[in-house]
Order: C-alpha cells, then structure tokens, then sequence
C-alpha cells in the first residue's frame, strides 16, 4: 500500500513547523548565552560572586548565598584520565 497524496504536503509543513520553533529556540538560547557573556565581561567576574555574603570573593564558601565554591576545580569523569 501505499500512503495518501495528502500525507506528503502534511509532513513538509509539520517539518517545517518543527523545525523552524527549534530555530527560534536556538536563537533565544544563543541570545541568553551571548548576554551572560558581556555580562560576565563587563563587570570583570564580579557578577557571578555578586549573592556571596562574605567580604572576600575569592575566598566565599559555599551557602545559601553562594550558589557554587569559587576555589574548587570541577572536573567531569572523562576529564579524569581514567580509562
């Protein structure tokens, strides 16, 4: 058997539709990304340890107002080296 004539146009166009909101759904992501950027440049850094409470940035631990510690190297496991 074969499918309905009326099935290809339909597909094309769901297609299109598709893939057009994942168009649209990169560029916002791709926007959001190219601002978190200038706003990391601009202000040097210091926007991302702007919630820590404590006097020294550089040395903030982790707490409520910390989202992440500063001082710490995070590597993934492929990072590793293990095999």
């Amino acid at each position: 058997r074969t499918a309905s004539p009326l099935l290809f146009p339909l597909q094309k166009w769901a297609l299109l539709a598709l893939s057009s909101c994942s168009s649209l759904c990169c560029l916002c992501c791709l926007l959001g990304l190219l601002v978190a950027i200038g706003l990391t440049l601009g202000t040097q850094g210091r926007a991302l340890l702007g919630p820590c409470s404590t006097g020294s940035s550089t040395l903030a631990p982790v707490n409520r107002e910390c989202p992440f510690d500063p001082t710490r190297v995070y590597v993934s496991a492929p990072g590793l080296g293990t095999a």
